[in-house]
């Protein structure tokens, strides 16, 4: 459709520093994006500058400079970690004799290599043509003249009206479809809300380690690599909690700072299902200098798509990679966690992540029961308890349950038909037990023999 010099895997990558803070970007993860995208590196132009210029986005010495790094290196295209005009652009392409992408246009790329559903090709065609809808305005020479030649005549259309209609049509089409897979996944949802299953929704920058930490409470196997955006497509799978049952958990795509507005609208369906999660697992990569930055970013994505009052578990991933660093939760005064330390790689902390979030969801559900009370030794490693646990006959489930807890150390049935369970327990399970109907813990056992 376009007049534009053919791309490549060869790139020289621009990287401009501004005096608006606001404005700057990460130079090292401009270089992740680009090896994300494989892209071969061949030079890296940086330079300074207080704001843009309206023709070249840089100025005409610096653009020189790029224009000679790509003839000396024989680049096919060149990178630029901002977002530039179509007319800059256009401008750029004509001077370098090559292509040049923008920070969007190389995300956009990066999405397309990743789809692989069919949501997931739908919602990145959206994106890639609303951005190119864009580029249409002061585009290409051919699309200023009008169609000719026998059975081309339109009535009185120019070629970059014609290209408007079609891509407008086309953003139609995919919208109708993307809200048919909307209204699917609002009935699936539906359905776990009506059989009472609580949804947990992994969040975070991007490659701060969401897909390992899924894989390894899931066994799913999805695609986890050290690549910015390695998931694309949502995956949904049961994780079975003790104490609370099955929940949903969701892998979402990463989020990134200064995520072109095109992709969040059009991964609106995806990010729905953070939307109607019950609690956030907020991955953070502890390794990362700038991870409270990355964190704020995560934060605003959050507040754009309606999602900034979910309550957020926050999971500081990749403590393998810090020295003396252990598995620990940080509670807030109250004693309910706030932050667990772990490394998904390594498998330390997972059962501290997995303590933590049983209790978060039975403070929520059990009547009376506080995390952190006095039954926490304290407030890094509660540890165990030992009890004796008496079962009334029609306590069958809950024995069920605690079997499959795996806390049971001797069993022996009453002569009413119940059992007693000799159990090492975690408080908080103890505590959701003392809540249940036909359970009696300790000192309320023989009360309970007694008047059976």
């Amino acid at each position: 459709m376009f007049e534009r010099p053919q791309s490549g895997t060869k790139a020289v990558l621009v990287h401009i520093d501004f005096r608006d803070q606001e404005a700057r970007e990460s130079l090292e993860e401009f270089r992740q994006l680009a090896h994300s995208a494989n892209v071969k590196t061949v030079s890296v132009i940086k330079g300074a500058r207080s704001t843009p210029d309206s023709k070249y986005f840089i100025g005409s010495g610096k653009a020189e400079e790029i224009h000679t790094a790509v003839v000396e290196n024989n680049a096919q295209v060149v990178l630029f970690n901002h977002t530039l005009s179509p007319g800059q652009e256009r401008n750029l392409e004509q001077l370098f004799k090559c292509r040049v992408l923008d920070r969007t246009g190389l995300i956009l790329d990066i999405f397309a290599q990743r789809a692989r559903s069919y949501e997931g090709k739908l919602q990145v065609e959206l994106a890639q043509l609303k951005y190119l809808s864009t580029r249409l305005v002061r585009g290409w020479t051919h699309l200023e003249r009008q169609k000719g030649g026998i059975g081309l005549r339109g009535p009185g259309e120019t070629q970059l009206e014609t290209d408007r209609r079609l891509i407008a049509l086309r953003i139609k089409k995919l919208n109708k479809q993307l809200d048919k897979v909307r209204k699917q996944r609002d009935v699936r949802r539906k359905s776990r809300r009506k059989a009472e299953l609580k949804t947990l929704s992994l969040v975070g920058y991007t490659n701060a380690g969401k897909s390992t930490l899924f894989n390894y409470l899931t066994n799913a196997g999805v695609y986890a690599a050290d690549q910015l955006f390695a998931t694309l497509d949502p995956t949904l799978r049961r994780l079975e909690l003790p104490g609370v049952g099955n929940v949903i958990l969701a892998d979402t795509v990463g989020f990134i700072r200064h995520l072109p507005h095109n992709l969040v609208a059009a991964f609106r369906a995806t990010l729905e299902e953070t939307e109607s999660a019950n609690i956030l697992l907020h991955v953070i990569d502890a390794h990362d200098e700038n991870h409270q930055a990355c964190s704020e970013q995560v934060n605003q994505v959050l507040k754009e798509i309606g999602a900034d009052s979910i309550q957020q578990l926050e999971i500081y991933n990749k403590i393998d990679m810090l020295e003396d660093a252990q598995p620990r939760i940080d509670r807030d005064e109250q004693g309910r966690p706030g932050r667990v330390w772990l490394s998904a790689h390594t498998g330390a902390g997972m059962d501290l992540l997995q303590q933590s979030l049983v209790e978060v969801f039975l403070g929520k559900s059990s009547g009376g029961y506080v995390p952190g009370n006095a039954m926490l030794r304290s407030s890094d490693s509660p540890g165990l308890l030992t009890r004796k646990i008496h079962l009334l006959p029609e306590a069958g489930k809950l024995r069920a349950e605690i079997s499959k807890w795996g806390v049971i150390t001797r069993e022996q049935p009453d002569s009413n038909g119940g059992w007693i369970l000799d159990v090492v327990i975690q408080p908080e399970l103890l505590e959701y037990l003392s809540h249940q109907a036909g359970c009696f813990i300790e000192s309320d056992i023989w009360a309970a023999v007694s008047n059976a």
